[in-house]
């Protein structure tokens, strides 16, 4: 069994690293090229993952509250941990990566 988990583990990090080697940049607001394939992208995947994160990102704010409220960085700790996820979430066109908020400011510019 140990044996199986080992194997697998490795076989998820090589595909990582694979993927990260066939990277390039994207040209314009789209990953693939073809729109429809990244709203479907964005639809089916991104947009669960990046919900579950901003669940755990706010089990995780509420965990830390005992230690940002006497340092003041509670509000800090809010966007980073909820608001960032929320808006990649639930504020972003569908399909689009890049752009984030009612103001379509980079996603990467948090």
């Amino acid at each position: 069994m140990k044996k199986r988990v080992a194997v697998a583990a490795s076989v998820i990090v090589m595909g990582l690293y694979a993927g990260a080697a066939f990277a390039q940049e994207a040209t314009d607001d789209t990953v693939t090229g073809d729109r429809g394939a990244d709203m479907a992208a964005d639809l089916l995947l991104v947009r669960p993952i990046s919900l579950i994160g901003t669940v755990l990102g706010t089990a995780g704010f509420i965990v830390s509250l005992p230690f940002t409220l006497p340092t003041g960085s509670a509000g800090d700790a809010g966007r980073a941990l909820v608001g960032r996820p929320f808006e990649y979430t639930f504020n972003r066109p569908l399909g689009d990566f890049q752009r984030c908020g009612a103001d379509r400011h980079s996603c990467g510019a948090w």
